[in-house]
């Protein structure tokens, strides 16, 4: 049975709660508008040329993650999440 939350708590779970934890969520992608399914992680450091980047994120509605399965830095689109995975338990955001 999943829990539901509101897209505001799945911002604040994802940011407080996911540290160096892997999660998953599933989104809207904000370009093709495909359902995309992403397993992450927050906080990694790894390949990273610089700790900067050209925009904040957080101003377009945007976070950055690892995906564990491309290898690389993604962005999850906070405003289009659909679904989490954390902690053993499932989160529908409506």
């Amino acid at each position: 049975m999943s829990a539901i939350i509101t897209k505001d708590e799945a911002r604040k779970l994802i940011e407080n709660e996911s540290s160096g934890k892997f999660f998953t969520v599933t989104f809207v992608k904000r370009t093709t508008g495909e359902v995309r399914v992403m397993n992450c992680r927050t906080g990694v450091r790894k390949n990273l040329l610089n700790d900067e980047l050209r925009f904040n994120p957080a101003e377009r509605g945007l976070k950055n993650v690892y995906d564990v399965r491309k290898r690389n830095y993604r962005f999850i689109s906070l405003e289009n999440i659909k679904n989490i995975k954390m902690n053993k338990r499932e989160y529908k955001v409506i």
